[in-house]
């Protein structure tokens, strides 16, 4: 591909190149554009038709629509943003410096600005900021004939025809009826007898990650969305729901991994700004481990009497760490899915004790039978300390594993901040109280 390209603009083959790159999916550009000079880009991007520029334009990432920005003349930059959806545009002005946004508005026309406003004022994470205004509506007293008179007329500039909306004067929606429905139903039809009136739609201030999970719920292709009137103002279409969707998951995978979320790429952040985003949460649990080093201080005297037991400290600290991993993050996951809720607690819960109970007589036995081994089969008491403990432990971290999301859930924040570091550090100590306190009383310390 990038060889045929480069022999084209080398013989300024022009109309050969717009039609090889009007092959080309629009989503395969952004890798395209990495193995090219920035002049043969620009060649490329200017031989595009208008509506192939557009498309590509929004699957670019913002560092390349940028350079794009500053190369283009006024009229250019017009002919792009001209044909992109309004909450691409809005996307774009997002993402792109004070300097460039102020040339981008100067080239939006008037009354798309007015909209363009509007969506920008809409809080952060809300289904305002990511829908589009630009939508198929009919009227109930419409035929189908009339209906797709309409579409061909309009549905050029619109985000998706797939799925119209029936309004009334006020602009409340009604109905819905798919282009499938249209299609198959006699041209005469009225839209208010084969129209769905059973509705389901979203506000404006609803929370984005909800309403993209409706997309898997209900296999929708878009949700419409309403003001407090109740009149609809635009609709949420599902691509624009899968970029919530993996903007939701890379932040809880931060979140999990102690790192506070960053909407930059991973070679595009700092040096700086990667530790900076790090270091709160490593100086928070590093501070809390105090906690275990005071601990072990207080039975100092109990490891020096017997000197075997330090030895099993690393096990018993990482078992119940990784214990507690295991079930938080079925727990997060769940709530991400919508699988467990708050309600759910004693049940999730008392399913997560059975769960340690087998896991952890499991985790005994089979240390047991490495104590004997390693160490012979005078060293019951050992064994059964360490063994208790591992019961504990384990019952212990599976406990918090799904106690401390769902405390979480219950005070609005984000189950993931309670992931593996935190349940770690928190069952690190417990784990060191609960198996020297066993070694004092069984061995007599």
């Amino acid at each position: 591909m990038k060889a045929k390209l480069l022999k084209l603009i080398e013989e300024q083959k022009l109309n050969e190149l717009r039609k090889y790159l009007e092959t080309i999916n629009s989503a395969d550009f952004p890798s395209l554009f990495e193995e090219l000079e920035e002049d043969k880009i620009l060649i490329i991007y200017r031989v595009l038709t208008k509506e192939k520029a557009a498309e590509v334009f929004t699957e670019l990432d913002p560092d390349m629509q940028e350079k794009l920005i500053n190369y283009l003349t006024d009229t250019e930059l017009k002919t792009v943003v001209d044909n992109l959806f309004f909450d691409d545009e809005v996307d774009l002005i997002e993402e792109m410096p004070s300097n460039v946004v102020k040339r981008i508005l100067k080239n939006v026309k008037p009354e798309d600005r007015s909209v363009i406003n509007e969506l920008l004022a809409y809080p952060e994470d809300t289904a305002g900021t990511i829908m589009t205004t630009e939508f198929v509506d009919l009227k109930e007293n419409m035929t189908v004939k009339d209906s797709f008179d309409k579409i061909r007329k309009i549905g050029l500039d619109k985000e998706t025809i797939y799925t119209c909306y029936v309004l009334t004067i006020d602009r409340k929606i009604i109905g819905v009826i798919d282009v499938k429905d249209l299609l198959i139903a006699d041209p005469d039809s009225l839209i208010k007898d084969i129209m769905n009136p059973n509705v389901i739609t979203v506000s404006t201030l609803d929370d984005q990650e909800e309403v993209a999970k409706m997309f898997d719920k209900y296999n929708f292709f878009a949700i419409p969305v309403v003001d407090k009137e109740k009149r609809l103002v635009g609709i949420v279409t599902i691509d624009d729901a899968i970029d919530v969707l993996q903007e939701e998951i890379q932040e809880d995978f931060e979140k999990m991994a102690a790192v506070i979320p960053n909407d930059e790429s991973y070679f595009k952040t700092s040096v700086f700004k990667h530790a900076r985003n790090r270091i709160v949460w490593l100086i928070l649990l590093m501070l809390t481990s105090i906690i275990t080093g005071g601990i072990l201080d207080n039975y100092e005297s109990a490891f020096v009497s017997l000197p075997i037991l330090v030895s099993f400290v690393p096990l018993l600290m990482d078992t119940g760490g990784n214990c507690g991993s295991q079930t938080s993050t079925l727990v997060i996951r769940g709530f991400s899915q919508d699988e467990i809720r708050l309600k759910d607690f004693f049940k999730v819960w008392w399913k997560e004790i059975r769960v340690a109970v087998l896991v952890g007589i499991v985790l005994a036995l089979v240390n047991t039978l490495r104590i004997f081994i390693q160490y012979g089969f005078d060293q019951t008491k050992l064994a059964l300390v360490v063994g208790l403990t591992l019961v504990l432990v384990v019952i212990l971290a599976k406990s918090l594993g799904c106690i401390l999301p769902m405390l979480a859930k219950k005070l609005k924040m984000d189950p993931a901040i309670m992931a593996s570091p935190l349940i770690t550090t928190i069952v690190d100590s417990c784990s060191v109280f609960v198996y020297f306190q066993l070694a004092v009383m069984i061995f007599g310390l």
